[in-house]
């Protein structure tokens, strides 16, 4: 128990360093730029700077959430508001992206929690390796080093004792280890306060987070009403032109084949095997049209499965690694093929990949359905308006989940799905369907 202390508390002294470091070094430094920038928005200067300042900002305050998280299980949320529409380009873009972070209120919590992280950050982070150092300096001094200290300039203070002499530098050594002591049972709860702080001043609150959630699952509620409408026009579509044409086509030529099956066999014949084709392929079409709305194998085998028969398909060779420990709900499943199909489709058709990777995981603990694309085309993609991984995303967001890409120009590319779901019960699954 002793040595689990001694690991903690020097545990804790080594992440106050590097706290304070941040926290009077990155923390003072952006909040100096985040004034200048703001004063330069009106010589057109600041449209430009504040954009990038407000990520750095961003990105500081993230880096501090992942460490309270990581080191203290303290969870600390953000509350962004998402650019609507995605972001546009040009001066236009620029201004809408400058307005839109000046106008969002978690922007403000984390410029103020910057000069709050400067000053009492500092001080929170500071003792718990501040107060090891002082204890060393306190035996260091008992070594003789107050000799030469006192003799330059008289009595010497270390904290609250005077040295003067021996007697003085025993004392002095004796309050070192009484901080030393206070180190050890004080400095994981110091860093659990300066994070509780941090919560404080840049946490969104619950109804905050309630709110972003209502206006977002509104907005994939009217997405999800608008893709189904278009998947059912689309359905008609096929029917029309596809099967409906070609039996319609199949209906006449039997109505000519039973005008000459006397008269002419020979002829009846031809229409009749020509028949016959149509036939084949209107039937070829109606599974097409099946599969697509929802693939057999992923309603008998599940995602994993029709993932590995969707990958047999493909235009190019994709690797399929799937560890799920047992079926999701249907219209998860469903959600998760159909973005697969078409992030692969897009690897093919327009990235000109020479081979992707697929990584299919549920994580368990935290009920997530995490899916990995890679693949090793000339990369660019982006979640831009008007493209397809941004209408993805959208329809992904019906089921709170989210679509995250890194494609550098030159490729690879990394298409991240994450949708938060639980293991369907066999007896649930067996009465949607």
């Amino acid at each position: 128990m002793n040595g689990q202390r001694v690991r903690s508390a020097l545990l804790a002294a080594a992440q106050g360093l590097l706290l304070s470091l941040l926290s009077l070094g990155v923390s003072l430094l952006l909040f100096i730029l985040f004034v200048l920038s703001l004063v330069f928005v009106g010589l057109g200067i600041g449209l430009f700077t504040t954009p990038v300042i407000v990520d750095a900002i961003r990105a500081h305050a993230n880096q501090r959430r992942t460490f309270a998280k990581d080191w203290y299980g303290i969870s600390i949320h953000a509350g962004y508001r998402p650019l609507p529409g995605g972001p546009r380009p040009g001066l236009a873009g620029q201004v809408e992206r400058t307005v839109h972070m000046l106008k969002d209120p978690a922007t403000w919590r984390d410029v103020g929690w910057l000069f709050v992280d400067a000053v009492a950050g500092f001080v929170t982070s500071l003792l718990p390796w501040a107060l090891f150092g002082y204890a060393l300096y306190g035996l260091v001094l008992l070594c003789g080093v107050w000799q030469p200290i006192v003799g330059a300039g008289g009595t010497f203070w270390f904290a609250f004792v005077p040295i003067s002499s021996w007697f003085t530098a025993v004392l002095a050594a004796l309050t070192g280890l009484a901080l030393a002591g206070v180190a050890l049972r004080w400095n994981p709860l110091l860093l659990t306060g300066h994070f509780q702080m941090t919560r404080a001043l840049i946490g969104a609150s619950e109804k905050r987070l309630l709110a972003q959630r209502v206006a977002r699952l509104t907005e994939t509620r009217h997405d999800a009403l608008d893709n189904s409408a278009a998947e059912l026009r689309r359905i008609e579509r096929d029917l029309h032109d596809g099967a409906q044409a070609r039996l319609v086509a199949m209906g006449m030529s039997l109505g000519t084949i039973e005008a000459l099956i006397e008269k002419d066999p020979e002829q009846a014949k031809h229409l009749l095997a020509q028949a016959r084709e149509n036939s084949a392929e209107a039937l070829s079409e109606l599974r097409d049209l099946v599969r697509g709305i929802h693939p057999p194998v992923l309603a008998e085998r599940g995602l994993g499965d029709a993932a590995r028969a969707l990958a047999l398909r493909m235009q190019l060779p994709v690797e399929v690694d799937v560890e799920l420990p047992g079926r999701l709900e249907e219209p998860v499943e469903s959600a998760a093929y159909f973005a697969i199909s078409e992030i692969l489709t897009n690897a093919a058709k327009h990235a000109e990949a020479e081979r992707a990777w697929l990584d299919i995981y549920y994580n368990g603990t935290a009920r997530t359905l995490r899916i990995a694309i890679t693949d090793n085309g000339r990369g660019g993609a982006s979640l831009e308006a008007g493209s397809g991984l941004r209408g993805l995303e959208r329809r992904l967001g019906a089921f709170d989940g989210v679509l995250a890409i890194s494609s550098p120009a030159g490729g690879p590319t990394l298409v991240t799905i994450e949708i938060p779901c639980s293991l369907a019960e066999p007896g649930h699954r067996t009465a949607l369907r």
